[in-house]
């Protein structure tokens, strides 16, 4: 073993301050405890005045943070942001065509359920492997569009959005379940826009947000689905939008305990200096990231192009000859011992690369995420590989 291997397999000195970099929960926002958050409306119904009010005002901090536009309607609803968007797309698909695109696991369900669940018989599925993004301009102007804005499980962002027509006759749905308050999104484009508490604010799970324009609202309200919907699904009733979905009065039972964790983030946000600061921060652990992989030559990203490179999920392959040299098995064996011994140190949680995704590494880098800790896992992540690598010298195993 040479000098260099050597020094690469010696642990760093400097360790990350919080190791947690899932993908989803994600880490709380910096300065969270538990003792601060309020616990005055457990164990009351979340239709009394009080708790209800504390619902609604989450609904309009979450507006205000995001920057909606005033004629959008916001609402709380279960399940997540699968929740939200299933809602959608069960409540307002049908009408007319529709085109959606997929480059990743979650694109890959949404189009799976129009196809195979809601049947849609005018439907087209433009798909592209992970890495890359699909021919966007695919997309037509008189055709509803359904999309993720960031592939949580791919590391592949839109650029832009360019490629939607000011005046798309057709609904936009747009899933920002990991791109909401972490990039800026041009809503004159969209329609449709859900995300969940549990990402880039890093709140509790189990709840997602449902955003709607005005153009979806008609649709809405003048659209009955062909199908069952489920009670979760229904906010409409006698042709009308139930407006009380926006003012707090849940579709189901919320947790009081996770709301005020919601609370508890957006203050934080807010006193960072709201949306720009949650966006610089994502872009600051981005550059952290990206700056390591410039500089290694064993890792690089998983997208194909740099316009296209995610700032939250940061998806990363090995390169190196003595990888990819390896069966696929034997990559996920290796990548997952890696990752094993990270945790084991307590320096990285929870960053393999997502089940169905190329092997690799994903790391979150939400706002609620320090660019510092990043910085000080790199050269981790150096160590993981050379002591892996030195492994497999010293048994014969790779060459």
């Amino acid at each position: 073993m040479n000098t260099s291997a050597k020094r690469l397999c010696e642990k760093p000195d400097v360790r990350p301050d919080d190791p947690r970099f899932s993908s989803g929960p994600c880490k709380k926002h910096p300065g969270w405890n538990l003792s601060n958050l309020s616990v005055s409306n457990l164990g009351r119904s979340h239709r009394a005045p009080i708790p209800k009010s504390r619902l609604h005002e989450a609904i309009t901090r979450s507006a205000n943070l995001l920057g909606l536009p005033d004629d959008w309607q916001l609402a709380i609803v279960p399940a997540s942001d699968t929740g939200a968007f299933e809602l959608a797309l069960w409540s307002m698909l049908g009408p007319c065509g529709v085109d959606v695109f997929v480059w990743e696991s979650f694109s890959s369900d949404w189009a799976g359920d129009i196809e195979n669940q809601l049947k849609i018989d005018d439907l087209n599925i433009y798909q592209a492997d992970y890495g890359d993004l699909p021919d966007l301009s695919q997309a037509k102007i008189d055709r509803d569009i359904v999309f993720v804005y960031n592939g949580t499980t791919s590391g592949v962002r839109v650029p832009n959005l360019d490629w939607i027509t000011p005046d798309q006759k057709g609904i936009v749905f747009c899933d920002a379940t990991s791109a909401a308050f972490a990039m800026k999104m041009d809503f004159d484009k969209l329609d449709v826009v859900t995300w969940s508490w549990q990402k880039v604010l890093g709140s509790e799970g189990g709840f997602g947000m449902l955003a709607l324009s005005p153009k979806a609202i008609k649709r809405l309200e003048t659209y009955q689905p062909p199908r069952p919907l489920p009670k979760i699904f229904r906010i409409t009733k006698s042709g009308k939008v139930t407006q009380g979905v926006f003012k707090g009065a849940t579709l189901n039972t919320p947790s009081m305990l996770a709301l005020e964790d919601l609370h508890s983030a957006l203050s934080w946000a807010e006193s960072i200096g709201g949306l720009p600061s949650l966006i610089q921060r994502c872009n600051d652990n981005f550059k952290a990231v990206d700056t390591w992989v410039s500089q290694t030559e064993w890792i690089d990203w998983l997208p194909n192009k740099i316009e296209t490179l995610s700032t939250t999920s940061m998806c990363l392959k090995v390169v190196s000859k003595e990888f990819s040299n390896l069966s696929d098995e034997q990559q996920q064996t290796a990548t997952g011992l890696m990752c094993q011994w990270l945790e084991e140190e307590g320096v990285a949680y929870d960053i393999a690369a997502y089940r169905s995704a190329p092997t690799g590494f994903r790391l979150w880098g939400g706002a609620t995420v320090e660019a510092s800790d990043l910085e000080k896992l790199m050269p981790w992540l150096d160590w993981a590989y050379a002591r892996w690598l030195n492994e497999k010298l010293n048994s014969g195993e790779v060459s």
